[in-house]
């Protein structure tokens, strides 16, 4: 995942994906690795809806012609989305789809937010030469001539109007990047407990596995062939369950710090323009020249950095969309070959409904190690004579056998009358339970002792936690588990991702284009001319005297 070549700043819409996606590979993995007879019984998933019972896959599987291993199909992901052009191929229409691992389609997702990039070069470049005229060649704009007055007004309602312009966008930033990060964290932290659930599935199955492996009931074991593949595949499960805990941690580590990074700098971006765009009215309004020009300055520099994010957050914007637009694509056509079938590649239905006649046949086998306890022990009336575990006083009614959850077809079968399943077997065994004395002799009626009890309900344990365990654990292998996340992320979390995105870009644009303004208001207002009246007060002492002077003469005279 690390490998990918992708641009930092496009990827971004892509970590929590990501994420998911090397977290899925690394269990998913498993299904290209030999572990033995039993290897294919733990490549899982972790969704509750596909914990009910096993279906018959084996009869249809034995019914039905072997599958084609041949793809039913290539689908390009979003291909109407993803047509744009592709800067790295001379402007031609990229056509490749959704694809992660394609610098093409980064370049022609980069290419959306060349607008924002190009008028922030225009701006900054155009805007500077103004000012080194405006500083340099002593060229200045006044507001002068009859209509002054007027035009005074005008540009005065227009500097207020794009000032709350500004401050508006400001507040629109302010809020969807505060919704837009609560919802990113919301998304990763969904991905992470799916994650999390997977790893703790994968060390509850390793942890039940070798308890199989241990069960022992009166010295009957588990045949060895079973037991070497628990210990092959013990090891793979917890290399796996390690990896998938390593990069889960790594990447939601190096997605929050991004993130964080993103939400601070939107952040200073809007606390200073807003207070560059209230300042700069105030010190336009009392003409402060010389001070109106250091935030003029800056706000050149500001409103160029405020493009530049406009671009970035389009970008941004058109690769979620991608990505949702491709996942949604891909939970409707899961069995057609696409850009996700190298990142996170599904097994087809023959090797699904293999892992299930294995993981059955372990839990029979089980059962198996249970009766062959009870009808070779339990239910014998063996001699006093015969060694232990033959003989230790058994006596009472006859203890009803374990049900064999499948057939020898290894497809669903009903428990006779005598038999009990595994669901309900410790509470009818303990029927059957004899007093023992020191030396393990039952001294009151019954056909197990305590201790064999236990070994016997361990037994039923096994059975009943690989019965629940292992169709969620089938669910990864034919990418289920991969394809609900999907579904779930595309309905609940793509929209609101999508909206978020659309309010900080706005905010952006009214940011850029209201400062962008406001600066050319400020060069104007800031220079405009003294009033009438302001002309007038200097002049009055000067006419108070002539009239005093011209009083005095008279009366001279």
């Amino acid at each position: 995942m690390e490998r990918l070549p992708v641009s930092s700043t496009a990827a971004l819409c892509c970590c929590c994906f990501f994420l998911f996606m090397g977290s899925a590979s690394c269990v998913s993995g498993l299904a290209r690795n030999g572990l033995g007879p039993t290897r294919d019984l733990l490549k899982f998933s972790l969704v509750d809806e596909n914990l009910g019972s096993w279906t018959n896959g084996i009869e249809e599987t034995a019914q039905s012609p072997e599958p084609s291993d041949a793809p039913q199909g290539t689908l390009v992901l979003a291909a109407k989305r993803t047509n744009r052009p592709d800067v790295l191929s001379r402007f031609k229409r990229y056509r490749g789809g959704w694809d992660i691992v394609n610098r093409h389609y980064w370049a022609s997702v980069g290419f959306t937010g060349a607008a924002g990039f190009i008028i922030a070069v225009l701006w900054f470049v155009a805007f500077g030469m103004v000012l080194v005229v405006h500083h340099c060649c002593g060229w200045k704009i006044n507001i002068k001539g009859e209509g002054s007055h007027r035009s005074q007004r005008i540009c005065l309602i227009m500097l207020l109007v794009f000032t709350c312009a500004s401050a508006t966008g400001c507040i629109l930033l302010s809020v969807g990047q505060d919704e837009f990060h609560d919802e990113v964290m919301h998304t990763l932290n969904y991905v992470v407990n799916q994650s999390d659930y997977t790893v703790q599935t994968l060390r509850n199955v390793t942890e039940y596995l070798t308890l199989a492996k241990a069960i022992s009931v009166a010295q009957v074991f588990l045949p060895s062939d079973v037991m070497d593949g628990i210990d092959k595949l013990n090891v793979d499960l917890n290399t796996a369950a390690d990896t998938l805990t390593e990069k889960t941690n790594e990447n939601s580590i190096k997605v929050k710090r991004v993130f964080n990074i993103v939400r601070s700098s939107l952040i200073t971006v809007a606390a200073v323009m807003l207070l560059l765009a209230v300042i700069g009215l105030f010190l336009s309004l009392l003409r402060h020249q010389h001070a109106i020009h250091i935030f003029i300055v800056s706000g050149w520099l500001l409103v160029a950095v405020t493009f530049i994010l406009s671009g970035v957050f389009v970008i941004l914007n058109n690769a979620v969309s991608d990505t949702c637009v491709a996942m949604e694509e891909w939970v409707e056509h899961p069995h057609a070959e696409t850009a996700l079938s190298n990142v996170l590649p599904c097994v087809d239905q023959r090797t699904t409904n293999k892992t299930l006649s294995q993981s059955k046949q372990i839990v029979n086998d089980i059962v198996n190690v249970v009766n062959q306890f009870i009808y070779t022990y339990a239910n014998t009336y063996p001699s006093p004579a015969s060694p232990y575990p033959y003989y230790y006083n058994q006596s009472g009614p006859l203890m009803p056998p374990l049900c064999y959850p499948y057939d020898s077809q290894l497809r669903d079968s009903q428990c006779g009358d005598q038999d009990v399943s595994i669901s309900n077997a410790s509470l009818v065994w303990k029927n059957y339970i004899c007093e023992v004395s020191a030396s393990g002799i039952c001294t009151t009626v019954g056909r197990v002792s305590p201790d064999i009890y236990n070994q016997l309900v361990a037994a039923v344990n096994e059975s009943y936690a690989l019965q629940h365990y292992t169709p969620p654990l089938l669910s990864l292998q034919d990418c289920n588990f991969v394809r609900d996340t999907f579904r779930t992320i595309t309905s609940s979390y793509c929209p609101p991702l999508d909206h978020y995105l659309k309010i900080v870009n706005a905010g952006l644009a009214l940011i850029s284009v209201g400062v962008l303004l406001c600066l050319v208001l400020w060069i104007l207002y800031a220079n405009r001319p003294r009033t009438e009246e302001e002309f007038a007060k200097p002049s009055l002492p000067i006419k108070g005297r002539s009239e005093r002077r011209s009083s005095s003469t008279s009366n001279e005279v």
